[in-house]
């Protein structure tokens, strides 16, 4: 079975929506990779190509390059492309222009050295030095943010502080990024500073008075009032993308500051809470607040380490077109180690009492985090960007990595103080 593909006097390759593939390169890479038996090549004299094949059960199949589609091509055995990916790549990349550079022949000679399926040493080096690189700063991170959240006090709320500084201004670039700026129009770039510095302040505020209503109600007035003023004429893209930012990287975590700090309750039914060293504040620093915010932090970490490795392992289904890489199996994976890590640690510090209780904080916790997470994936993607920032090696932004603790913070403290009869002591 033969078809026929015609091809003007001067066209040197097929161009399958915008990718060129060169029928020199076709030919090179053939001689050394594909099987007699196989899909042969011929360019004829009336310049039509003609792709033969024997029979085959498949009489259409999805060409893929690089990982995105490029059209469905009859007449070429699925084999082909699933045994010899190197070679499809290496065509896509020859242009019509430069057919017989260096460029091109190197592509070809890489795909003639490297077997199918192997991971070149370059790429492979490349993902160590970046899997090393989140280790050691996700190790240096994790204990930094242990040693502020025992000590508490305003240390927890500075550093709170300075990392939603940097959250919101990240926020704001995300929100000016061509992929979101094209369908509607930014902040103007002072709103977004006073809004970053804003952002800043209100955990601060939140331990000095100890709420955050009146202030959220007087720096919404403040940027609104900012945006009406502005010289050009205010959009209410302007407005909705600069309040939700107040929201998202201001007042939610407050709520941190309220758990960690608001909650005072001694909890000193625990051998670990009597003997809390006096440098830290000593026994009566030892709170429902500290025990209930290492639990849920804790919780949260869990989740996120079970998910990936339950998806790494058993992930097939898809669980939002937001992240395509997010399964219902990591998902449940990722439920089970957050509720489990939960409870484990409610039996260590005796708090809440009630295992019940320790599996809906768990519970919780998880929802919480994974909302948070899609979120922000939410954003990036309107925003065209992997990653929110690149502060932190290898973890990206600092958005990146926090985005699951901002509306957790929130739900946990809401259901410490509203749902625990005596704050679960």
């Amino acid at each position: 079975m033969n078809t026929h593909y015609p091809i003007s006097s001067m066209a040197s390759s097929l161009d399958f929506d915008r990718f060129k593939v060169s029928l020199t390169s076709i030919c090179s890479c053939h001689s050394h990779h594909l099987p007699s038996t196989s899909s042969q090549f011929h360019h004829s004299s009336t310049r039509t190509l003609t792709l033969s094949r024997p029979r085959c059960s498949i009489s259409r199949i999805g060409l893929f390059l690089d990982g995105s589609r490029v059209t469905e091509v009859s007449g070429i055995p699925r084999s082909i492309f699933l045994k010899h990916p190197r070679i499809i790549t290496a065509v896509a990349r020859a242009e019509p222009g430069h057919l017989f550079d260096d460029e091109s022949k190197e592509e070809v000679n890489k795909c003639n050295s490297t077997p199918a399926g192997e991971i070149p040493t370059s790429e492979l080096k490349e993902k160590n030095s970046q899997l090393k690189k989140r280790v050691v700063f996700g190790l240096g991170i994790g204990i930094l943010v242990g040693g502020v959240v025992l000590t508490g006090g305003w240390v927890f709320t500075v550093a709170l502080a300075a990392a939603v500084f940097v959250g919101a201004r990240e926020y704001f670039e995300l929100v000016r990024s061509r992929g979101i700026a094209d369908g509607m129009t930014p902040p103007p770039r002072y709103v977004s500073r006073v809004c970053s510095v804003i952002c800043a302040l209100m955990p601060v505020v939140t331990l000095y008075l100890g709420h955050i209503d009146v202030s959220v109600t007087s720096a919404a007035f403040v940027v609104a009032m900012a945006l009406l003023m502005q010289r050009r004429i205010p959009r209410f893209a302007q407005l909705t993308s600069a309040m939700f930012g107040l929201f998202y990287c201001g007042y939610l975590p407050c709520f941190w500051v309220k758990l960690r700090c608001g909650l005072a309750v001694p909890a000193l039914n625990t051998r670990l809470g009597a003997s809390w060293p006096i440098i830290l504040g000593g026994p009566t620093q030892w709170t429902v607040g500290l025990v209930a915010t290492l639990i849920s932090i804790s919780s949260i970490i869990a989740a996120d380490t079970f998910a990936f490795v339950g998806g790494k392992a058993f992930g097939r289904t898809p669980l939002t077109n937001i992240s395509p890489k997010k399964t219902w199996e990591g998902a449940l994976a990722g439920l089970g180690g957050c509720i489990a890590t939960s409870v484990v640690l409610s039996r260590t510090f005796c708090w809440p009492i009630s295992t019940l209780s320790a599996v809906a904080f768990g519970f919780l916790n998880f929802f919480g985090s994974l909302f948070g997470d899609l979120t922000e994936s939410m954003i990036k993607r309107d925003a065209g960007v992997k990653d929110s920032g690149s502060l932190i090696p290898g973890h990206g932004g600092i958005l990146d990595r926090v985005d699951s603790y901002i509306f957790t913070g929130a739900l946990a403290y809401s259901f410490v103080k509203m749902l625990l009869p005596l704050y679960g002591v």
